[in-house]
């Protein structure tokens, strides 16, 4: 994987997020020329906070100018496209729907018909969805074959972001694949109110940790490398392995409670005697959903390094010092 990453000349929306930023991470270990297209990045972002925004080309500008995507993909002779850019939180979608439509379906199509443009120059698109395409079956865990049943605004724009993928896969042939994760964990994820930063957040502040649910919702938890391990499988093989047009499942096979997963980290953080307060007030949620990642095995040789517990614990960590770091840096100033 080293070799086939050295010199290809990148392209990656959502670079400032979390996930983002541990792709171009790694991608400039392996040796690649990476352009980003950044809008308005946290102050918080890892890609800023490390550093690594000045090993990478970026251009200022939005998801949804359609001439400024096909200069970028042009000028710089872009041959692989990290779709990552999205309004990525939930509870932000059933506020602002229309935010959440723009930027996730429009901002997808609008990408899709720069690359359809510059086809000549694009050999591999590796398009980032969500396993809420699937929305609610009674049949789990869910396959790529599972019918996208997307009803809430968030889980409906990553099924319009499917479903756009495909048609243009279809249409013009472009080589697209689609890869629907579980949630992603790991440092840098600095949404607090995604449900571990959220709880870790609470336990180094020595407070009770807050479920929004009843705390037995059924959900994938990736640990963060094993996604990018993931895209890069999936990047390297498009052309050779005849990819283009595939959907991907990346999950653990191993679903945990919310309430699990809460207290794995007061364990972990040696904090159990913060009991969880439980709202049982999530609305509109999927109570449960989790996806088998048997074809990712099968045909990219994928399966997850990091058990949950192992996870877990490196998330833990990671946010610890961070947050220690942050104190310090406060008492300091």
């Amino acid at each position: 994987m080293t070799a086939f990453w050295k010199n290809k000349k990148v392209f990656v929306t959502g670079a400032s997020g979390f996930i983002g930023s541990w792709l171009c991470s790694r991608l400039l270990k392996l040796g690649s020329h990476i352009t980003i297209l950044l809008h308005d990045p946290h102050e918080q972002s890892e890609l800023i906070r490390s550093g690594l925004i000045h090993k990478v080309k970026v251009i200022h500008g939005h998801l949804e100018e359609l001439f400024l995507l096909e200069k970028i993909l042009k000028e710089n002779q872009i041959d692989t496209v990290f779709h990552l850019g999205a309004q990525t939180q939930v509870r932000k979608a059933l506020i602002n729907p229309f935010e959440t439509f723009e930027t996730n379906i429009r901002g997808t199509y609008t990408l899709l018909e720069a690359c359809r443009v510059n086809a000549s120059l694009i050999k591999r698109i590796i398009v980032a969805s969500s396993d809420k395409s699937y929305g609610t079956h009674a049949s789990l865990p869910f396959t790529e074959d599972t019918s996208l049943q997307a009803c809430y605004p968030y889980d409906v724009s990553k099924a319009c972001t499917d479903m756009l993928s495909l048609s243009y896969y279809h249409t013009y042939k472009l080589p697209i694949a689609i890869t629907r994760c579980g949630n992603v964990y790991g440092g840098g994820d600095f949404n607090w109110d995604r449900l571990i930063p959220g709880t870790l957040w609470s336990l180094y502040h020595n407070k009770s940790p807050i479920i929004r649910s009843d705390g037995l919702h059924l959900r994938d938890y990736v640990f963060i490398q094993d996604i990018i391990d993931g895209y890069l499988a999936i990047g390297e093989r498009l052309e050779s392995f005849s990819l283009q047009g595939e959907v991907f499942n990346l999950s653990t096979n191993h679903p945990s409670s919310v309430l699990d997963i809460v207290n794995t980290l007061r364990k972990l953080t040696h904090k159990e005697h913060l009991e969880p307060i439980i709202l049982n007030k999530a609305d509109n949620e999927i109570p449960h959903q989790y996806l088998s990642s048997a074809k990712a095995k099968n045909t990219l040789s994928w399966i997850p390094s990091f058990s949950p517990e192992e996870g877990l614990k490196l998330t833990a960590k990671w946010y610890l010092e961070y947050m220690q770091q942050a104190k310090t840096l406060c008492t300091i100033s």
